[in-house]
C-alpha cells in the first residue's frame, strides 16, 4: 500500500478522534468495529480484550456513545421485523417446522400482525448474555452460539449488534464489587436458564468506534 494512502488513512482516523470527548471516561468499554475487537478499560488501562463480530456490509454496526446499564442472563430474542421478513419466514416456508425446532414462537400483535421471539437456550441467537445500553439503533453486545466466526480474520458478519467471544468474563468484570452478583452467582444464574436482569451498580460508558489505523503504547501503527 503506498505511503500516501496510509497517510490519508491516518488523517481520516484522526478526524474520527476529533468527534470524541477530549477526555474519555477512565472506565469504559470500547469496541473497534473495523478490527472487530472489544476492550475493557479500568483506570484508563486495558484489562481485558476479546475478539468480536461486528456488522456485515449492509448491516453496519453504528458508531455511537452510550452507557451499559444492565446485563441480561438467558435473554429471549425479540426478532426485528426486517430479519424475520427477509430470513426466518422464508426458512419456515421452505422447511416447515423450522421455527419450532429452533425455539421461536409467534406472538400476535395489535392490528392482526405477528412477530417472532426466540426463547433463551443453547440455540438462541443472543447466547446466554446480553449487555443493554440506550441507543436509537436497537443494537447491543451479546453472546452467540456460533463460535466459529471468532477464528476468522474478517469478522464483519452480524446484523449490526456486536457478538463477543468472552461475554461471561466481561459480565463478571462489570459486576465486580456488587455483593449480589459474585462470579459464582453469575454462573448460577446462567446455569438456571431463566431470563434475569442484573443492573450495574454504576453505568459504564461504551463506545462503538471505527478505527482503521491505530497506534499501540509504543507508537507502532496498525492498519
Amino acid at each position: 500500500v503506498p505511503a500516501r494512502d496510509r497517510v490519508r488513512q491516518i488523517i481520516a482516523n484522526m478526524e474520527r478522534w476529533r468527534w470524541l470527548p477530549p477526555i474519555l471516561p477512565t472506565r469504559r468499554v470500547q469496541v473497534n468495529i473495523a478490527a472487530a475487537v472489544l476492550t475493557l478499560f479500568e483506570a484508563d488501562a486495558p484489562v481485558i480484550s476479546m475478539r468480536a463480530v461486528t456488522g456485515r456490509p449492509g448491516n453496519e454496526t453504528p458508531i455511537l456513545q452510550s452507557a451499559i446499564h444492565s446485563i441480561v442472563f438467558n435473554p429471549p430474542w425479540n426478532v426485528p421485523t426486517s430479519i424475520a421478513t427477509k430470513e426466518l419466514w422464508p426458512k419456515e416456508k421452505a422447511h416447515p417446522g423450522y421455527l419450532k425446532r429452533n425455539g421461536y414462537r409467534i406472538i400476535e400483535t395489535p392490528g392482526g400482525g405477528r412477530r417472532l421471539q426466540q426463547a433463551a437456550g443453547s440455540r438462541s441467537a443472543l447466547g446466554r448474555v446480553k449487555f443493554d445500553f440506550d441507543n436509537s439503533y436497537g443494537v447491543y453486545l451479546h453472546d452467540t452460539p456460533t463460535q466459529g466466526t471468532f477464528n476468522q480474520y474478517a469478522r464483519l458478519a452480524s446484523h449490526g449488534c456486536v457478538r463477543l467471544a468472552k461475554p461471561v468474563d466481561l459480565a463478571k468484570l462489570l459486576l465486580a464489587g456488587d455483593a449480589k452478583w459474585t462470579p459464582d452467582a453469575v454462573d448460577a444464574a446462567i446455569a438456571k436458564g431463566v431470563a434475569v436482569r442484573a443492573r450495574l451498580p454504576e453505568r459504564i460508558a461504551v463506545f462503538l468506534l471505527y478505527w482503521t489505523a491505530f497506534a499501540n503504547a509504543e507508537g507502532e501503527m496498525s492498519f
